[in-house]
């Protein structure tokens, strides 16, 4: 049962462990119901312009203003603006950024920067969730589909030195989670948290292990916004 609600991108789990902590159990509950099915597809769309600015802001603009960027259609995710550092630029919605219960929020937008080994790995299983989401598929099915995909080796292992920025100041998490902390991540496959530390008290270390994705997540936060600004101490953070 367990694994079943384990969300195929586990990306969300680094909010719910650093901003929420145990509370999430709790307003969790409380908003089962808020989203219940797919809102009519275009409220999950942006104004082209302001979705380019939004997904170059997920990194510092030395990375961000030679990156690709994406924005989202009808079929999916497409090239706006190409690039030619390797990086690619995006903001996530729903489906692949915020808890369950906002699965089918469509006012969450979360942007982020991979590099490219990130971009031919895990930017792939992005981009598939996002096709079945558009295509109607809730959460379940989702899940189902990548799994199989993975096992089918539809989607590819992760790449040595994959990773993406979350530094970005503006964007929309979600009614459970609304604000990240600005952070780094680094996508292994089938990889033991506990080779790098993390989770254990003091370590800076978030490690976020997805056995139905066969994914790994390491998690670092930062000091400061992609703009230069400081964040505020998860410790300030109010709920």
């Amino acid at each position: 049962m367990r694994k079943k609600k384990v969300h195929a991108i586990a990306i969300k789990s680094f909010a719910l462990l650093v901003v929420l902590g145990t509370a999430f159990r709790a307003m969790a509950q409380d908003a089962k119901t808020a989203y219940p099915s797919m809102a009519p597809i275009e409220q999950y769309f942006m104004d082209r312009t302001a979705e380019i600015g939004l997904a170059r802001s997920a990194a510092p603009e030395s990375i961000s203003r030679d990156a690709e960027v994406l924005v989202l259609g009808r079929h999916g995710f497409e090239t706006a603006v190409k690039g030619k550092n390797g990086f690619v630029c995006i903001v996530e919605r729903s489906w692949t950024s915020a808890a369950d219960p906002d699965f089918w929020n469509p006012k969450v937008r979360v942007p982020m920067c991979v590099n490219a080994p990130a971009a031919r790995t895990y930017l792939l299983a992005i981009t598939k969730i996002t096709d079945l989401a558009l295509a109607g598929r809730g959460p379940a099915r989702v899940n189902e589909a990548i799994a199989d995909a993975t096992a089918k080796k539809e989607l590819p292992a992760m790449e040595p030195g994959a990773m993406c920025y979350m530094t970005g100041k503006q964007g929309y998490g979600g009614d459970v989670v609304p604000h990240w902390p600005p952070h780094l991540m680094f996508f292994y496959s089938d990889t033991d948290p506990a080779i790098w530390g993390a989770n254990l008290p003091g370590s800076p270390v978030i490690g976020i292990a997805d056995p139905l994705s066969h994914l790994t997540q390491f998690v670092i936060a930062v000091e400061r916004y992609s703009d230069g600004t400081p964040a505020p101490s998860t410790a300030d953070h109010k709920h």
